[in-house]
């Protein structure tokens, strides 16, 4: 199923996924309100009451619903085979710029999502939306960490991702010309960084172990 399309006896799920695209049009001309969620659903020919009840019906719900429809649609443009044989830094690059430019037709939308999401009362919800895309992000960069170098790689991208579409809302130059430069710098930060995380954990690997090393005085081979 595409992003846009419905099966014959949709789940409320699947109504939520084709609805996603759709509301993030609307939303740039009607806001992320009860009319954005209505005209999508008439574009797609469901009835407006079970598209309410599957986008849920508050504004932070229908940005989340676009948010994940965008994550769907990422996945989709760049499969697995295809970042596989990137370096890394270049996986997230794309990753990045692939959700900027899945993101370039709506940046009404996208600016007035970002206002929405900075309320205090969504805050918590927002930090849950971005740390879900910064998972997914690097999931499909094949990152599969599970210890405390899991977490800070998603912090890292978190606030990179964000400082980058601050950026971007208000770029008007040529092709996001501007914004594909402070993302560049951004991912070189991000790279800098896990170059230092991976020499300080080879240098700690190769620290003698007191405990062992008395051991052996205790204990010598034999």
């Amino acid at each position: 199923m595409t992003l846009n399309a419905l099966p014959a006896d949709p789940t409320l799920d699947e109504i939520r996924v084709a609805l996603a695209p759709v509301l993030g049009r609307h939303a740039g001309f009607d806001g992320w309100s009860d009319a954005a969620v209505h005209a999508a659903a008439d574009e797609m020919g469901v009835d407006r009451d079970v598209a309410m009840l599957a986008i849920k019906g508050k504004a932070i719900d229908m940005i989340d619903a676009w948010i994940e429809g965008i994550d769907l649609e990422l996945a989709r443009r760049l499969p697995a085979d295809m970042l596989n044989a990137m370096k890394i830094r270049d996986r997230i690059t794309a990753l990045v710029a692939t959700r900027l430019e899945i993101m370039a037709p709506d940046r009404e939308s996208l600016r007035r999502a970002l206002a929405i999401m900075a309320m205090p009362q969504n805050l918590p919800k927002s930090a849950k939306i971005g740390w879900r895309s910064a998972d997914r992000m690097w999931r499909l960069a094949g990152d599969t960490s599970s210890d405390f170098n899991h977490y800070t790689k998603r912090m890292t991208l978190s606030a990179v991702y964000a400082s980058t579409l601050s950026v971007f809302v208000n770029d008007d130059s040529e092709n996001f010309a501007d914004t594909r430069t402070f993302l560049d710098r951004r991912i070189d930060n991000v790279m800098q960084i896990e170059k230092v995380k991976y020499q300080a954990k080879q240098r700690q690997e190769y620290v003698p172990s007191l405990s062992r090393f008395i051991g052996r005085l205790r204990y010598p081979a034999r």
